[in-house]
């Protein structure tokens, strides 16, 4: 069976890349690679049916020095989660945020710190909604 990422997976990095059509993206990624298979537990090993549910985003929006707007994305992304039950969990810049610590920011402690890339871990709810997410920084009111 080939391995696909869940559809609001597919919904969000669109948006970024409609919205940041210049961004680099050497982080991305969504596949598990040999490191995250030999740890054993990780949201980009497809499940049982296929599904990948781990996304990361490259750091860099523009592809060119700009500002740095990542942190604003993954806090606005940290505020929708609140109310959008498709988001398990954020990592980014040393931070996690989860439904665990009521979707604030606390300090991560695993090995890597997801300094060049946001990390999002989708839940179960996020296989097949694919309805936008609703974050200023990518075109919502």
């Amino acid at each position: 069976m080939k391995a696909r990422l869940c559809k609001a997976g597919e919904t969000l990095r669109s948006a970024i890349n409609e919205s940041y059509p210049d961004r680099d993206k050497r982080s991305d990624g969504w596949i598990a690679d040999a490191r995250h298979v030999s740890a054993g537990k990780s949201d980009h090993i497809a499940d049982e049916d296929g599904i990948v549910y781990g996304l990361d985003l490259d750091r860099d929006l523009h592809g060119v020095p700009k500002p740095d707007e990542m942190p604003y994305l993954a806090d606005q992304l940290r505020i929708l989660a609140k109310t959008d039950k498709r988001v398990k969990y954020l990592i980014f810049d040393g931070k996690i945020a989860s439904a665990k610590s009521q979707w604030r920011w606390r300090k991560y402690t695993g090995i890597n710190q997801h300094r060049a890339h946001l990390h999002v871990s989708f839940t179960s709810k996020g296989k097949e909604d694919s309805s936008p997410f609703q974050i200023p920084l990518l075109g919502a009111k």
